[in-house]
């Protein structure tokens, strides 16, 4: 399979949603209130369809049963078979999102036949003062967490970040978090559209109802521990991809462009997925280029071990994979 693959971004409303999806990352819809692009996606009512090349209008779906290990490496369709394990998007807060968390494989398994999710964010832009709410300020217990909650004032004893541009944050499953109003960022996560969101700031929907909570579900769900702090620190060196996340999961590097780099993918049995979270990269394999935009998506079939990325000014990329 010798074949890089873009595809259809499906975007997503949201109560919380804004225009810098359009506005800045140059998606197309006439709405004002987008809130996700998911730009690789294998959730069983929102498949991803090419759009380019021989198999422009074939789903994600069609390609992972026609090429199997070829597309998403031997090892990774060993495991997952014929459903792609990893859900990527752009994500617009022009309000919070709500106070929310996920679980884990296991309570997924049981509760809902999905997989858990663990997920991280990217920050390609974010308002002055804008922040993050990610874990607890301290370690708490059920019955503590649950008085907070119970009062509003849940943020009182959760840990909240002023972000800027580049920041990285790592969320496991059962870690309580929210996107904060003025933040666009980067998600990774696992294929799984399992949330349980815990308070949603007392924000009616248009027609004066209120999104369901999931106050029971999560008491068993929640990460009670704390960190120090909750921001993954990397290093970024032109041309080179450095690790900044690793976890059973995925692994995301991040790679900056300026000029030309020839990058081999010979050790990995994985797919790669590429994200242009800074300026424009062009992709370039023997038989095929494709440029790539802020705020554009490419997958790498595992089949292809080498390729050449160039730019001619700086630009950014976060590589994902399985390793």
């Amino acid at each position: 399979m010798k074949q890089l693959l873009k595809f259809e971004p499906i975007l997503k409303d949201k109560i919380w949603g804004g225009e810098k999806l359009k506005k800045i990352l140059n998606k197309k819809s006439d709405r004002t209130d987008i809130g996700e692009s998911w730009e690789i996606s294998d959730v069983d009512a929102d498949t991803s369809i090419v759009v380019n090349g021989n198999l422009a209008g074939k789903t994600l779906k069609d390609i992972i049963k026609e090429f199997k290990g070829e597309l998403v490496g031997k090892k990774v369709h060993e495991q997952f078979g014929e459903k792609f394990p990893l859900l990527i998007k752009f994500i617009d807060a022009k309000e919070a999102l709500s106070i929310q968390l996920h679980p884990n494989d296991e309570l997924a398994k049981k509760r809902h036949n999905s997989f858990g999710k663990t997920e991280m964010w990217y920050v390609m832009q974010a308002d002055e003062n804008a922040n993050l709410i990610v874990g607890f300020k301290k370690d708490i217990s059920p019955k503590e967490y649950l008085h907070h909650l119970e009062n509003k004032t849940l943020t009182a004893i959760l840990n909240i970040d002023v972000v800027a541009k580049g920041d990285v944050y790592f969320i496991p499953t059962g870690r309580v978090h929210a996107i904060g109003a003025g933040v666009l960022l980067a998600e990774i996560q696992q294929t799984s559209d399992i949330t349980y969101r815990i308070y949603d700031w007392d924000r009616p929907n248009a027609d004066g109802s209120f999104r369901d909570l999931h106050t029971q579900e999560a008491i068993d769900a929640i990460e009670y521990t704390s960190e120090k702090s909750y921001k993954t620190d990397y290093q970024k060196k032109i041309n080179t991809a450095s690790q900044i996340v690793s976890c059973p999961y995925f692994t995301t590097n991040v790679l900056p462009i300026l000029g030309e780099v020839n990058v081999n993918h010979s050790e990995k049995d994985s797919f790669v997925i590429y994200m242009c979270v800074e300026g424009v990269v062009e992709f370039s394999i023997e038989n095929q280029s494709e440029k790539l935009k802020m705020g554009e998506t490419l997958l790498v079939p595992a089949s292809i071990k080498e390729l050449k990325i160039s730019s001619t000014e700086k630009a950014e990329l976060l590589e994902v994979f399985i390793k």
